[in-house]
């Protein structure tokens, strides 16, 4: 994780062609046919309960896995960009976490590498947003929004997510 850069410094911007909004004119950005079999491919990764199926599913479309990882029921990867997203070793992503490298603007859309670090854990039902570094070991807690990168064993926690004191009871 690099400490000088933010998240929008990681993120490409792709104007919109036409009037529209981005979202309107998607099939400018990627192709429908690829979409529809990411498409598939996500909804087993979400509904299935092999580890060793998920792994196997989520690189056939390009994302990065490590070795052990384990990916929760209804977890989503990025549907249009799940080349741009690296989970590394033993990390956990939680039931219903949501793992996005891209985002639909009105005048434009981004994209953004997304990597969950080794032995890092994401919460039940967290979204995480293009560009975001989370770094090893480090935790994001259930329901957050991580807006910013996380930094190697910290834990943030909240919409947006903040830091959060540490374990020991201490703080």
């Amino acid at each position: 994780m690099t400490e000088d850069r933010t998240r929008h410094d990681r993120i490409s911007r792709h104007a919109t062609p036409g009037v529209g909004n981005s979202l309107a004119s998607w099939t400018a950005a990627k192709h429908p046919i690829r979409i529809a079999i990411n498409y598939v491919v996500v909804w087993l990764v979400r509904i299935s309960p092999s580890l060793r199926l998920k792994r196997w599913l989520l690189r056939r479309i390009g994302t990065t896995v490590g070795e052990g990882v384990s990916w929760g029921l209804e977890a989503t990867p990025d549907v249009f960009w799940p080349e741009l997203l690296t989970v590394e070793d033993h990390a956990i992503v939680g039931y219903d976490a949501t793992l996005l490298c891209h985002e639909f603007l009105q005048d434009e859309y981004r994209t953004g590498r997304v990597v969950v670090g080794e032995r890092a854990m994401i919460g039940a039902g967290a979204i995480v947003l293009p560009g975001v570094e989370i770094g090893a070991d480090a935790r994001v807690a259930a329901n957050s929004l991580v807006t910013k990168d996380v930094p190697p064993g910290g834990t943030v926690a909240g919409v947006p997510a903040r830091p959060m004191g540490s374990d020991d009871g201490n703080e």
